[in-house]
C-alpha cells in the first residue's frame, strides 16, 4: 500500500495495513544504522523541527538522530527558550515554524490533543511525540517492532502492560496498535491506576501480576509517575514494588523466554529489579536502538505524503 497521511497523530487512527507499512519501512531503515556511514539522502533538503514542551532525552534525541540519518536539517526547540514564555499560542508557534519553510514538526506537549490541533491548522507534517495522557505513537511502534523482531510475529501474542496505566500515553498507543495487529493485551495495576473504560479499547484487566504473567509472551513495564502523586492517588513505592514489581523470582513463574520491555526512564527497585532490567530477557536497550529505525520510517513516510499534498 501507499502511505497517504501527512501526519502521524496516534495509532488509534491507523489501519492494520498502515501500521505494517511503518514496520516494514523501519525494517529497511534499520540496516542504515549498521553501516560505517550511517546516512542516506532520503530527506536531503528537508527540515525537521523538534518542538518539546516537556522534558525528554530518549524521544528527542531519537528523533534528532533519525532525521540526521535521513540527511535532514534538524532544529531543536525547548519551551523554556521559545516565545511561549512571552505568551505566544501553540498555533502561532506552529505557523511561524511553517513560515520558516520547515517540512516536519515533531511535537511533544503536556496537553492531550495538542498534536491534532496543530495538524488541523498547519500544511506541514505533524508528528506526535507524546501528548498528555493521549498517545505516544512512535514509542508503541518501536515496542511492536521489537516484539516482532524478537518473536517473529504479533498475531496471537499475549502482552501484559503493567504500571501506571491511568497516566500512560504509551499504554494507550500500545493497546491500539497491538490489538489491530491481533495481539491480546492485559493491563495490570492497582485499581486506582486502571482508568475507567479501558476495556473498550480492547484490553483485559488484571489486578494480580503473577496471574497476568502466567501466559504472557512479553511484559511492558511502565514508568510509575510518582511526580503526579497527590492525596493518596498512588500506592507507596515499596508497597508497589512488593505487589507489582517485576523481579527474577516473579519471572520464574512466567514463561521461560518472556521478554521484558520498558519505555524508560527506569525506576530500579520500584518498577523492576536491576537483575531483570539487565537480565537475558530484557530488550530495553534494543527498544532504544529500534526507535531510530521506526522514527526514520515515520519521518520518511509523512514527508513523502506531505510533499504530494503541497
Amino acid at each position: 500500500m501507499t502511505w497517504t497521511r501527512k501526519d502521524l497523530l496516534g495509532l488509534e487512527y491507523l489501519s492494520r495495513e498502515e501500521i505494517n507499512l511503518i514496520l516494514e519501512t523501519a525494517e529497511s531503515f534499520k540496516e542504515v544504522s549498521s553501516r560505517d556511514i550511517k546516512k542516506v539522502p532520503a530527506l536531503r533538503g528537508k527540515t525537521v523541527v523538534n518542538l518539546f514542551y516537556e522534558p525528554s532525552t530518549r524521544t528527542r534525541v531519537s528523533f534528532e538522530v533519525a532525521a540526521k540519518r535521513l540527511s535532514a536539517d534538524v532544529i531543536n526547540i525547548a519551551s523554556e527558550t521559545s516565545s511561549v514564555r512571552k505568551g505566544e499560542t501553540l498555533i502561532d508557534t506552529g505557523k511561524n515554524i511553517e513560515a520558516l519553510k520547515a517540512d516536519i514538526l515533531v511535537i511533544r506537549h503536556n496537553y492531550s490533543g495538542a498534536a491534532n490541533m496543530l495538524a488541523e491548522h498547519l500544511n506541514i507534517s505533524v508528528v506526535n511525540a507524546g501528548d498528555g495522557w493521549h498517545e505516544h505513537p512512535t514509542q508503541a511502534l518501536l515496542d511492536i517492532f521489537t516484539l516482532k523482531e524478537k518473536l517473529g510475529r504479533i498475531e496471537g501474542l499475549e502482552v501484559v502492560i503493567v504500571g501506571d496505566i491511568s497516566h500512560s500515553r504509551v499504554a494507550r498507543s500500545n493497546i491500539w496498535g497491538l490489538n489491530k495487529l491481533g495481539a491480546k493485551v492485559t493491563v495490570c495495576a492497582p485499581k486506582m491506576l486502571i482508568p475507567a473504560g479501558i476495556e473498550r479499547m480492547g484490553a483485559r484487566i488484571s489486578y494480580n501480576i503473577d496471574q497476568a504473567l502466567e501466559n504472557a509472551d512479553a511484559v511492558n513495564v511502565l514508568r510509575m509517575q510518582f511526580e503526579r502523586d497527590n492525596e493518596e492517588a498512588f500506592p507507596k513505592q515499596l508497597e508497589y514494588f512488593k505487589d507489582f514489581g517485576i523481579t527474577r523470582e516473579r519471572l520464574k513463574r512466567a514463561k521461560k523466554n518472556i521478554l521484558v520491555m520498558h519505555p524508560g526512564p527506569i525506576n530500579r527497585g520500584i518498577e523492576l529489579s536491576s537483575e531483570v532490567a539487565d537480565g537475558p530477557g530484557s530488550v530495553i536497550l534494543e527498544q532504544v536502538t529500534n526507535g531510530i529505525a521506526v522514527r526514520m520510517a515515520v519521518l520518511f513516510l509523512t514527508a513523502q505524503a506531505g510533499e504530494e499534498k503541497k
